[in-house]
């Protein structure tokens, strides 16, 4: 039986919107994260070489997002550079993470519409797709938007424009992502969320950032959505 808040979190959802790197897939299993930032940095130099120093040790997200600060041309290269890594990584990711196919299954089962929405490329959600047989589960991919980095996630801009596409209000939208950043979307969207905590120490701060529930497996989520049809 689902936790009362889990249900309560899915409910009403029209739509269920899955993160993808954590809920989908370990996008970075097979390719160190640490790698592709420092790749990053390599590019950035051309550019920017103070900047490229900033941006060593920084996260690869991070490093993105300050990138604009050496001009247009420059976050161009930095993020198709980055497209490259996460192409190249979804290639090696690995299977689907443990639970999410069901997921994904019930949730289509229950009436409601399925996306992706994610600060990754479209371009790598749609190969990991294509490449697991999964494309025919989700009907709309909003990755990250092309050279504007400031419209990723904590921003609600690529929940906004999911659930315009499916034509769902995004009150009756839920978000699944393992990240505080996901959280903070979702409400800003006026979106229900629940935290993936698929790393010890995630529930404390999934549920602190306003998680409107918390679930430890995919599977969890995959049986509450069996218990709730859409109404």
């Amino acid at each position: 039986m689902a936790s009362k808040a889990l249900l309560g979190a899915i409910s009403t959802a029209q739509s269920i919107f899955f993160d993808f790197d954590g809920p989908v897939c370990e996008v970075f299993a097979g390719i160190p994260a640490s790698e592709v930032a420092r790749s990053l940095v390599d590019v950035m130099r051309e550019f920017d070489p103070k900047l490229s120093k900033e941006m060593e040790g920084m996260d690869f997200m991070d490093a993105l997002r300050i990138s604009p600060q050496a001009g247009l041309n420059a976050l161009r290269a930095v993020e198709d550079r980055l497209i490259e890594a996460e192409l190249a990584a979804v290639k090696v990711a690995g299977e689907p993470t443990p639970g999410v196919v069901a997921s994904l299954e019930a949730a289509r089962a229950s009436g409601r519409a399925v996306a992706i929405v994610s600060n990754n490329s479209s371009q790598c959600v749609r190969e990991f797709l294509t490449n697991h047989d999964l494309t025919s589960l989700v009907q709309e991919i909003v990755g990250r938007p092309a050279y504007e980095p400031h419209r990723m996630k904590p921003s609600p801009y690529s929940l906004l424009v999911s659930a315009a596409r499916l034509g769902v209000a995004p009150e009756r939208c839920t978000l699944v992502g393992d990240s505080v950043s996901d959280v903070e979307a979702a409400i800003a969207a006026e979106a229900m969320s629940i935290g993936y905590a698929n790393r010890a120490g995630k529930e404390q701060s999934l549920a602190r950032a306003g998680a409107d529930a918390v679930i430890g497996s995919m599977d969890t989520l995959a049986d509450a959505l069996r218990e709730s049809p859409v109404v």
